[in-house]
């Protein structure tokens, strides 16, 4: 049995695929890759088909996490149904995801944070606009919160 997971921000360069990517690292050295399947998508498009943000590529590698073959997408009304957790980096997106998603799903959407148990933020604050040191406070919590993620799909 396969489990799907989408992480969302806004615009699918940052945060949303540096969740992917770190939960794709801890889902192997963990043995569960071939029992996960793991995506990323912005509420919005614009950035639809590039790359991860440079910094967050940059912030990345230096952790040891590749995002180099990621593109930007936009959250799709199937989603809602093929994945089985849609996680929001922040209460912004998930109130975005919360109009877009139809009732029998709304139990599959969270917020990344509610799955950390050491990071003293309730969202995942988006780095773009901030300097540097915003990329290593989203990997530090991002981090975080994929352990806490991990235990729970593990037990599902």
């Amino acid at each position: 049995m396969t489990t799907r997971i989408l992480f969302v921000c806004m615009g699918n360069i940052c945060r949303s695929p540096t969740a992917e990517g770190v939960f794709r690292a801890q889902a192997e050295l963990a043995g569960m890759s071939a029992q996960l399947e793991i995506d990323s998508a912005g509420t919005h498009a614009y950035h639809v088909g590039e790359p991860p943000d440079a910094r967050s590529q940059d912030y990345a590698r230096r952790r040891g996490y590749d995002l180099s073959t990621q593109r930007a997408r936009q959250v799709r009304l199937q989603d809602f149904n093929d994945f089985d957790f849609i996680i929001a980096m922040d209460k912004d997106n998930l109130r975005v995801l919360k109009d877009r998603c139809p009732a029998a799903h709304q139990h599959k959407l969270s917020l990344m944070m509610s799955y950390a148990s050491r990071s003293p933020s309730e969202v995942v604050p988006d780095p773009y606009y901030g300097g540097a040191s915003g990329f290593d406070t989203v990997l530090d919590y991002i981090e975080d919160a994929s352990q806490g993620l991990l235990k729970v799909v593990q037990k599902s």
